[in-house]
């Protein structure tokens, strides 16, 4: 796998658009980065945008190598998207241990 770091958009919207996008990974408004797996010709690309760091391009010597890093990448926005699942847990606990129902309503 070879990577190069991409300042603009631009570039990678012109790639996009000369590709055959096989999948897409990520939501920017969810996980801050999306990442867009192509072929143009014979070489195996992904394309990622991000917002809060740098972009880049990516590119995989073969099939099965390409393969392998979309299912990475399916893990690894997934984790990132329920990260904060334990995060409501404690609220909950917090609002159990609370538990302002039981006192008695006087004004």
């Amino acid at each position: 796998m070879e990577e190069i770091e991409v300042s603009s958009w631009a570039t990678l919207d012109a790639l996009k658009k000369a590709a055959d996008i096989i999948d897409t990974v990520g939501d920017l408004h969810e996980s801050h980065q999306v990442s867009i797996f192509c072929v143009i010709e014979d070489d195996y690309l992904e394309l990622c945008y991000t917002d809060s760091s740098v972009n880049y391009l990516r590119r995989f010597e073969d099939d099965e190598e390409f393969e392998e890093a979309i299912e990475e990448r399916k893990e690894e926005i997934e984790e990132g998207l329920y990260a904060g699942q334990d995060y409501e847990d404690e609220e909950d606990e917090v609002e159990e241990e609370l538990d302002l129902e039981d006192e008695p309503e006087e004004f």
